[in-house]
């Protein structure tokens, strides 16, 4: 794709989506008994979002493409059971990984920098930071770091004990996913048909010796509605990614 259209298709689906911006949540989001907010760690671990962003950065510094993997580690969590860092859990005893599903095996990519960055909270803050607002963060600053906007990330997940690779199998749209099909899984997540339209946006394969959950957007835009996980994310974003 030349770069003059992947500039039309990008301004293209900004122009259909970007709208859709002012529809941020003012946080703190209630849900339940449980609450996330932007502030949940401004205390127990104020640099928190700042070791984040400074990883994420010498990631993205190192291989460009690691923001939109960081990105996608993202989305196919959320996916499964709400934003809860379940995809990050290596197989048990207990449970089968989903690292191990179909839209993750020899794809998702991205873990050792979610590795390092745990553990450079974990020195800074012991037991304190959530994964799954590390995910959360890294997603969001991948996205800022190539140029897209930025965005109040509201905090205070809790990561979750168990992992569905059936979830992860069946919840995350595929390629070869039928439209209704594909329209059905969003609107499970509490998507529409406007964020279906965003996130899929215009496909370019990168690697061609990759499995067929290797297709991204060339630019893809993402607004995350309604996730809900153990502490109930919920969060209205929009934004977009240079998959390279």
């Amino acid at each position: 794709m030349s770069a003059a259209m992947a500039a039309f298709a990008f301004l293209l689906v900004v122009a259909i989506v970007f709208p859709l911006a002012s529809a941020f949540p003012s946080p703190p989001v209630s849900w339940g008994q449980q609450q996330l907010d932007p502030h949940f760690y401004d205390h127990s671990c104020p640099q928190a979002q700042q070791i984040v962003a400074s990883i994420v950065g010498k990631a993205h510094y190192q291989d460009p493409r690691m923001a939109a993997s960081l990105l996608r580690l993202h989305f196919h969590d959320c996916f499964v059971k709400g934003c809860d860092a379940s995809i990050l859990l290596d197989s048990s005893a207990m449970i089968t990984s989903e690292k191990r599903s179909n839209p993750n095996r020899d794809s998702a990519r991205g873990f050792e920098v979610i590795d390092e960055i745990k553990a450079a909270l974990e020195a800074a803050c012991p037991h304190t930071v959530s994964c799954a607002d590390i995910l959360a963060l890294a997603a969001r600053d991948s996205t800022v770091m190539t140029g897209g906007p930025g965005w109040i990330v509201p905090l205070g997940r809790r990561d979750s004990r168990g992992a569905s690779v059936q979830g992860s199998n069946n919840d995350i749209p595929a390629p070869n996913n039928t439209l209704p099909t594909i329209i059905t899984k969003f609107k499970l997540q509490g998507l529409d048909i406007v964020d279906l339209v965003a996130l899929l946006g215009i496909y370019i394969m990168s690697h061609m010796h990759h499995a067929i959950y290797n297709i991204y957007p060339l630019y893809i835009l993402l607004r995350l509605n309604l996730f809900v996980s153990d502490c109930c994310y919920i969060a209205r974003v929009t934004i977009y990614i240079a998959c390279r």
